[in-house]
């Protein structure tokens, strides 16, 4: 995610939006029925702290939801709070799982996304 040193006092590094993401703890939530929405999915989970952001993840497609989504606090205790009493909850008619959120391992499915994509040999040339 990046590294902050500290020079003189003074933080330098990543952006200071980066620096508080760092210090966040992230929740991940399933089983969320499709009326979820961001505003709705961080009402329900500000009792415990400050939400940093919440939000439901829709298909690119037909913008619908996926059925599950993030919220992010600006503590670890908040997150923690949170998912002890959150998990196995009703919300919006639907029983909710919510658990530490862990980053996703690599795609493997041929694709090379995000980057240059060579074909044949061109643009193969490093110096």
């Amino acid at each position: 995610i990046g590294s902050l040193m500290v020079s003189n006092g003074q933080v330098t590094g990543p952006s200071m939006y980066n620096a508080i993401r760092c210090m966040s703890s992230k929740l991940f939530v399933g089983g969320l029925s499709y009326q979820t929405d961001d505003y709705s999915l961080k009402e329900a989970f500000s009792g415990f702290g400050e939400v940093v952001e919440a939000r439901v993840i829709t298909d690119r497609e037909s913008g619908r939801s996926r059925g599950f989504g993030f919220v992010n606090y600006t503590s670890d205790d908040s997150a923690s709070e949170a998912m002890k009493a959150m998990d196995g909850q009703e919300l919006n008619g639907r029983s909710i799982r919510v658990s530490l959120a862990t980053e996703r391992a690599p795609r493997t499915d041929g694709f090379n996304r995000g980057s240059n994509r060579n074909f044949g040999n061109a643009g193969n040339d490093r110096y």
